[in-house]
């Protein structure tokens, strides 16, 4: 199975709109017609990032390390 088209930012935005309305993922999902773990991937990546919006190839690996360094700076503790 492929990849289909990215969310437009609008529906990235309506997404967390209904989430700081209160809704779960289960009622995202089903009131915007998209599957849930893309609901829970914008939301998780609004919690880390502090934006829905797409990253070029590049800084996605970098934030990506970025994490994996904390981590693994946290866990060596």
């Amino acid at each position: 199975m492929g990849r289909s088209q990215e969310l437009s930012d609008f529906k990235r935005g309506t997404v967390i709109g209904c989430h700081l309305c209160n809704k779960s993922i289960h009622d995202i999902s089903w009131l915007l017609n998209i599957p849930r773990s893309t609901v829970s991937g914008i939301k998780t990546k609004w919690k880390q990032l502090g934006t829905t919006a797409t990253q070029p190839q590049s800084e996605r690996g970098q934030s990506m390390l970025k994490r994996t360094e904390v981590t693994n700076c946290l866990q060596s503790q």
